[in-house]
């Protein structure tokens, strides 16, 4: 089988960016669109999100599925051959382990990623290179440094970056932030997003040799990771070499609604923290099921995220935004509460401005458009978005346990962040029943973050600021910013 060295085809993106160069450097390299053109697009990674990229895809007129990709043999067959079901007569696909040898198809238009959180930056910033137009799962970025290279390859490129973030495609959630921007309700203080939603235990799987319907290779890709048969196919997540924990998979969605609603001119928080644990499960996974989480941005607005996934009696499942105001009001599910009040009051907006046709069609739109402005959550959006998961995911990593208490938290001052804290210690209390003096919290030092830097001041930087890029593998390396 064919297969394109990464030296081939970096030596191919070089010919790619000499093209964009001479075009101006800020216009899509990708074909040159008419309105009536079939837009052909490869989906990478076939299981999970991927079957519904498939299925998204199909639904748009004129748009083909050129090629399917993925390292699993086994999943890759089943894939073509339910596509060729569907098809019949029209199904033209062909089905490559490597994405790379689709990125040389110069008929190719797009990319669309659903692969391991660990491979997405790096797609993107290929796909960049060879001209195509990008729709990548959330997150954009395993790591603030690649995600800061994916956006710079989507600035030098000029080619549509949209970001699987559905909900930057919902007009009412855009109108209703419309809304707090503009002060309807007074000044936002606090964005909060909740992932709370039942999980179980991964167990324990030891490491092994790898099935032979898996490329492993292609399937670590960047990652510094020995095979073991829990990461394949899902749980991954739970990993820090591959995933990012609940807090950056499902609570990517409503952390990014959550930054959203702050003040447009924002990007990076100056200050984080996080706290919070793996309880009741004895198992391989690293990443934590509980977890409460700060951002605060110079302005003095903060957003607050909560993770939590061990199912008990009475689980309250939340995967949500809640909006907090200076002067007492808040707004929950589609309700405001004045100060003081426990009447809410039905929410009746204007409806905002997006892309219509939804996550899927709003990305077709602006790839014909040849606009990357009107992707529903471009790559500056998805970086900004992902990048404070990261660093909230950072703080836990460099935290110390401490006895499971109401104590545990280290708010100073900040009356908000310890009754939020304490609502969630006491669910994992009483609902859970964690024991108090019985377990332990992970608690994380406060983080100081410079946004335009990208990097960490004051105390524990050192620590913190070798977080922030990942060591990837030989052959599959992030390239620095001078050589996107």
């Amino acid at each position: 089988m064919h297969h394109l060295t990464r030296r081939t085809f970096l030596k191919h993106s070089s010919l790619v960016a000499g093209a964009v160069t001479l075009l101006g450097g800020t216009h899509s390299y990708g074909r040159i669109m008419g309105a009536n053109d079939r837009l052909r697009i490869a989906v990478a990674g076939l299981n999970g999100r991927g079957k519904s990229h498939i299925a998204g895809w199909l639904e748009q007129p004129n748009v083909e599925i050129a090629y399917l990709i993925d390292p699993d043999q086994a999943v890759l067959d089943r894939s073509m051959k339910a596509l060729k079901e569907k098809l019949g007569d029209k199904f033209s696909c062909k089905g490559f382990a490597d994405i790379r040898r689709a990125l040389e198809d110069p008929t190719l238009d797009a990319i669309s990623i659903a692969t391991p959180n660990h491979w997405h930056s790096l797609m993107t910033i290929w796909a960049a290179q060879a001209g195509k137009h990008v729709y990548v799962e959330k997150p954009m970025s395993h790591d603030v440094a690649e995600g800061r290279i994916a956006v710079e390859a989507q600035k030098k490129y000029g080619v549509v970056v949209q970001h699987g973030t559905q909900r930057r495609s919902d007009a009412k959630i855009a109108g209703l932030h419309e809304a707090i921007q503009a002060g309807k309700f007074g000044k936002l203080k606090i964005a909060y997003g909740y992932c709370c939603k039942p999980r179980d235990t991964i167990g324990m799987k030891t490491a092994t040799t790898p099935p032979p319907n898996l490329n492993w290779d292609l399937w670590r890709g960047p990652a510094n990771v020995a095979y073991h048969p829990n990461l394949v196919h899902y749980n991954w997540h739970w990993f820090w070499e591959t995933g990012n924990g609940d807090m950056n998979n499902q609570g990517t969605h409503q952390l990014d609604v959550a930054r959203w609603s702050l003040e447009p001119k924002l990007t990076h928080p100056t200050r984080v923290m996080a706290l919070g644990g793996r309880f009741k499960w004895s198992d391989q996974g690293e990443t934590p099921n509980t977890m409460f989480a700060i951002g605060e941005y110079p302005n003095g607005q903060y957003a607050f995220f909560n993770v939590r996934n061990v199912n008990h009696q009475g689980y309250l499942h939340q995967v949500e935004n809640q909006y907090y105001f200076e002067d007492g009001g808040k707004i929950i599910k589609d309700q405001y509460y004045p100060k003081g009040s426990s009447k809410g009051e039905k929410l009746s907006l204007a409806p905002g401005k997006v892309t219509p046709g939804g996550n899927w069609g709003s990305f077709i739109a602006a790839v014909r458009a040849g606009k990357p402005e009107m992707a529903n959550g471009t790559a500056l959006d998805a970086h900004h978005g992902s990048v404070l998961g990261h660093l909230m995911n950072n703080s836990y990593r460099l935290g110390q346990k401490v006895p499971f208490n109401a104590k545990a938290g280290r708010f100073g001052d900040n009356q908000d962040a310890y009754e939020h804290f304490m609502a969630l210690h006491s669910i994992m209390r009483d609902g859970v029943g964690v024991p108090e003096n019985g377990a332990e919290y992970v608690v994380g030092p406060w983080l100081t973050f410079d946004p335009k830097t990208e990097r960490h001041t004051g105390e524990y930087s050192t620590e913190a600021n070798a977080l922030l890029q990942d060591p990837h593998s030989r052959g599959y390396e992030i390239p620095s910013l001078n050589k996107v």
